[in-house]
């Protein structure tokens, strides 16, 4: 007869709790997995911050930034989720992407979070470049709405 296949206890990618046979109370570990599912799956952050907000409403998720303080303390570059009044973390993987929602723009994770930087608007040569410097801008602004690039104007 042949060895039953032996599980982890949590999902490769994202740590989701899974269940094991005979498991007793199996709805906090489904109800668990399901809630951060449920975060992540819009791949959007509310905002990049590295201290937790006093008063955060269930299923919201941050971008711990670098330096983080307080109850995110060692949870730098996570993506912090309030669920059932308490703070569960997600670690990135390489290839992540989610949309920061309080500064417009997306960001990419490969080994640390990035986002496209705006490169500079063009500037200097003749008269006769204006027609195609005009159409770069339109090209740029179009990309830093489409949230490319950093809002930093």
């Amino acid at each position: 007869m042949a060895n039953p296949i032996a599980f982890p206890s949590t999902t490769a990618r994202l740590s989701l709790p899974l269940l094991f046979v005979g498991q007793a109370q199996k709805e906090p570990f489904i109800n668990h997995a399901l809630s951060q599912i449920d975060s992540l799956l819009p791949a959007v952050v509310s905002e990049s911050v590295a201290t937790p907000p006093s008063d955060p409403q269930e299923g919201t998720s941050f971008r711990v930034l670098e330096g983080a303080a307080g109850e995110w303390l060692g949870h730098d570059n996570e993506i912090a989720i309030w669920i059932g009044g308490a703070w569960e973390y997600v670690n990135p993987i390489n290839g992540m992407a989610m949309f920061d929602q309080a500064a417009g723009n997306n960001l990419y994770f490969d080994m640390y979070w990035r986002t496209a930087e705006q490169p500079p608007l063009p500037a200097g040569g003749t008269v006769s470049d204006v027609e195609a410097r005009a159409a770069i801008s339109t090209v740029l602004e179009a990309l830093r709405t489409a949230g490319l690039f950093e809002n930093s104007a």
